[in-house]
């Protein structure tokens, strides 16, 4: 769950605004039919070959050069998310912090993102991406599961803490929000430019493909019919909670929804206890998805590096090196975060 669940949440109801009711249903049922299917046949794969890792897949199906193209692949896609993940913690916690300490000055050392980004990562997200299995993450995804269940329930319950149409104040009125009651409609179908941008936010809302074959490969007892049972009721639950999140989202700001759909609770209930909390729930589920991102990306990396030595350096064989792979496992969990760090700067 916590492999498929994470910030794509924020922009849904937003996504909702520029599609419809029945159109964002349509799509996000889809999507999300998609990603199942394409499990399914990752399974099937795995299961025809004896094979259980991507880049072995990539070795059985291209080559040498299939297997370096899947890590390459998967590193990209996977430290692309770890960087979009920390940059909503350093530009997001801040506020957060701001919000829970009432008497907070501006000029605090505790709300500079980029010292909270690095504090957070080297206490939180370091340690638990030294785990040597991705079952160990187990607890932390659990926990970020329910801070993800409790934004929902808090989505719905403040539907009706802010009135429609939009209530005006002098701090948003440069915002010309309408008081009209035409605003307080939805709408089923709706089509513009930025319904273009509904399918990626989608997309990336289940995106889990590179956690399924390491949870695949730690089952007591391995099998392509219980895995594909759980990715269905993962992807079913996700499904379920990304609908109501969004719809409830919708119906509470309609075309007035932000593309991050808390900063409208922070504008119209800036002072709300509960909305502050939730706000540092969400993002310390955001946190506790990188180590379980970053978990695929280990064997990648030795493997493009390794065959980059061998290539061009060494020109030894690919087998002998590649068996020792987990001698270097701090290095590469070291460069991986390096790289995502460019959201530092």
């Amino acid at each position: 769950m916590n492999a498929i669940m994470g910030s794509g949440i924020l922009g849904l109801s937003y996504a909702m605004a520029n599609t419809g009711i029945m159109g964002f249903s349509i799509l996000l049922l889809l999507v999300a039919s998609l990603a199942s299917y394409s499990v399914f046949l990752l399974l099937s794969m795995c299961t025809q070959t004896a094979v259980t890792s991507y880049e072995d897949l990539g070795l059985f199906a291209f080559g040498s050069t299939g297997r370096v193209l899947v890590a390459t692949t998967i590193i990209i896609q996977n430290i692309g998310a770890m960087s979009s993940y920390l940059l909503i913690v350093k530009s997001e916690l801040p506020g957060a912090v701001a919000g829970l300490l009432s008497g907070a000055e501006s000029g605090s050392w505790y709300l500079d993102g980029r010292l909270l980004l690095l504090l957070t990562s080297v206490c939180i997200v370091f340690p638990l991406a030294l785990l040597p299995k991705i079952g160990f993450l187990g607890y932390t995804s659990s926990l970020s599961f329910f801070f993800t269940v409790y934004f929902t329930l808090v989505v719905v319950i403040k539907k009706w803490s802010i009135p429609c149409p939009l209530p005006l104040s002098s701090a948003i009125e440069t915002l010309q929000v309408s008081n009209s009651t035409g605003d307080c409609k939805a709408k089923l179908f709706h089509l513009s430019k930025e319904s273009a941008y509904a399918i990626p936010t989608m997309a990336f809302s289940f995106l889990c493909h590179t956690s399924v074959l390491p949870i695949y490969c730690e089952l007591q007892s391995p099998s392509k019919r219980r895995m594909q049972n759980v990715t269905v009721t993962g992807i079913g639950l996700s499904f379920l909670i990304y609908f109501i999140s969004a719809l409830f989202g919708y119906l509470t700001f309609y075309d007035k929804v932000d593309s991050e759909l808390l900063q409208g609770y922070s504008r119209y209930l800036p002072h709300d206890t509960i909305i502050m909390t939730v706000r540092a729930a969400i993002l310390f589920a955001v946190l506790l998805t990188v180590p379980l991102i970053h978990f695929p990306v280990q064997p990648h990396q030795h493997v493009c590096f390794l065959y980059i030595l061998d290539y061009f350096i060494l020109n030894l064989t690919e087998r002998t090196l590649y068996h020792h792979r987990n001698l270097g496992h701090v290095p590469w969990l070291f460069l991986a975060f390096v790289l995502a760090f460019s959201v530092w700067f």
